[in-house]
């Protein structure tokens, strides 16, 4: 994932055919922070981390997904499902070591919501082509003027009301936004990161509602035709906001046998914060994820590294799960098991660094995008 130069064509001759590979391409904001419907899939995940006024540690997830109904692009009725959304939402309560989830599904017609009632109302499901805005009826997540993002989650055992408020430009991962993922071309996604968001606003939690006094999050807006190569099983990612405003990336998609398919990742200082190629991209022979300790989770008896030492040409670094049991069971929506967690990135010596989310797919059964 070396630097190199891209010939960067008109974003219209770009847009991929259905099933056709992705090609390199100048992206185009606002309209890339919205979706991207041609493609297969695509997502829009923030984590984070904040302290609630309780003085307690708190982290968040709530991520949109959006998947193409191959096979319904012909058809002209409204009715025809030509896409399905799904939404995760989790809060991690630190103090408690407690994980509470919840998850959404609907299908979509493709078409752009014509009035307030399908912006706002109760059957609300849609996402937005102009700019960030998806919504799973009272689920949503929306980037208002100013870049602010809004997330808004409604679930049984708890509520997300925050934004997320932009402290630096957006980062482009990869090579100007476009970022391999394995040895072959086709196995490419556009990739598009938003570290160092301010956070305020309330977490609401069987009832208790805690007001948030200060934290970071961490937006990833990717979509892609073909993400997986044949023997990826799935990935280890980690998005980190440093203490000191700098960001780290780090990704591997790996084999059944533990071994590294291919990876990559970024680090952006806080001096290069305004400058959206202002990160050293890493190359995929240069990053290394080394675990240090598991946990077995007691529900689907996957095995999951909860404890790593990641090696990147930025340094080496140890991350550090804050609570074991992270795991998000999924299948009845995206049809998938996954670990995505509240983490501390940790220098070589064992001073924290910062913090972020680890993610890790493909150790309760093989990932299927």
């Amino acid at each position: 994932m070396q630097r190199r130069h891209l010939l960067l064509v008109p974003a219209a001759l770009a847009l991929p055919a259905w099933g056709k590979v992705l090609q390199p391409r100048k992206l185009n904001f606002p309209r890339d922070h919205g979706t991207h419907n041609t493609t297969q899939t695509e997502w829009w995940y923030l984590t984070g981390h904040t302290a609630g006024k309780d003085g307690q540690l708190y982290g968040f997830q709530v991520t949109f997904f959006r998947s193409r109904v191959d096979g319904t692009e012909a058809l002209q009725s409204r009715l025809a499902a030509k896409q399905l959304l799904f939404a995760h939402a989790a809060i991690t309560d630190v103090k408690g070591q407690k994980l509470w989830h919840d998850q959404r599904i609907a299908r979509w017609n493709g078409e752009q919501p014509i009035n307030e009632a399908e912006r706002h109302g109760p059957g609300a499901v849609f996402a937005l082509e102009n700019d960030t805005g998806v919504a799973l009826r009272d689920w949503s997540l929306h980037r208002l003027p100013k870049g602010i993002y809004a997330a808004r989650v409604k679930a049984a055992d708890f509520q997300i009301e925050l934004e997320a408020t932009p402290t630096q430009n957006i980062l482009l991962q990869g090579q100007q936004g476009f970022s391999r993922k394995g040895p072959d071309t086709e196995q490419s996604s556009f990739y598009v990161s938003q570290p160092q968001l301010a956070v305020s606003g309330r977490l609401v939690v069987q009832g208790r509602s805690v007001e948030l006094r200060q934290g970071r999050a961490w937006l990833d807006h990717e979509w892609s035709e073909a993400l997986l190569h044949p023997e990826a099983v799935g990935w280890d990612w980690i998005g980190m906001n440093l203490d000191n405003g700098d960001s780290l990336t780090a990704f591997r998609l790996r084999r059944a046998d533990g071994s590294a398919l291919w990876a990559g990742g970024s680090w952006r200082s806080a001096a290069n914060g305004n400058d959206p190629l202002g990160a050293r991209i890493f190359g995929h022979d240069e990053v290394r994820f080394e675990p240090l300790r598991y946990w077995i989770s007691p529900s689907t008896k996957a095995r999951y590294p909860v404890v790593w030492r990641v090696l990147t040409p930025a340094g080496e670094f140890k991350v550090q799960a804050l609570l074991d049991n992270q795991e998000l069971d999924s299948r009845q929506s995206t049809g998938t098991v996954y670990w995505e967690g509240l983490s501390d990135l940790l220098d070589a010596t064992g001073q924290r660094l910062g913090r972020g989310y680890l993610e890790m797919t493909g150790y309760a059964q093989k990932l299927v995008l």
